[in-house]
């Protein structure tokens, strides 16, 4: 007995057309690159500038003008990451009217489709 939820796979794939039926389904498939087809996929690419830990009672007493110290150096390459992954380190720079990023290192980025 099927319910509602399940999906009858024979009826969905019959409605693909794959050319000659004589021709197997592998053989009749069209040899798609993985990579062309994730290099659509948006991602969200950030600059991390750094980071500080701060005690609660410390964050209770911020108001503008207050200055909190990060763990990064002044000059030193900030983070590039790719969805949250560490993907390299760049420098900020003016693009226009807008930041942008000069990359300094880059990891191998293939790593992030396996």
């Amino acid at each position: 007995m099927t319910s509602h939820n399940d999906i009858d796979l024979a009826a969905a794939l019959d409605e693909f057309d794959i050319g000659d039926e004589s021709q197997t389904a592998v053989e009749a498939a069209p040899q798609r690159d993985p990579m062309r087809m994730l290099r659509r996929i948006p991602v969200r690419l950030t600059l991390e500038v750094g980071s500080a830990t701060v005690p609660l009672a410390d964050l209770l007493t911020f108001e503008p003008g207050s200055t909190v110290e990060l763990d990064r150096l002044a000059g030193e390459p900030l983070v590039i990451k790719v969805n949250g992954a560490q993907i390299g380190t760049a420098e900020v720079v003016v693009s226009g009217e807008h930041y942008g990023l000069r990359i300094v290192d880059l990891d191998d980025l293939k790593s992030l489709a396996s």
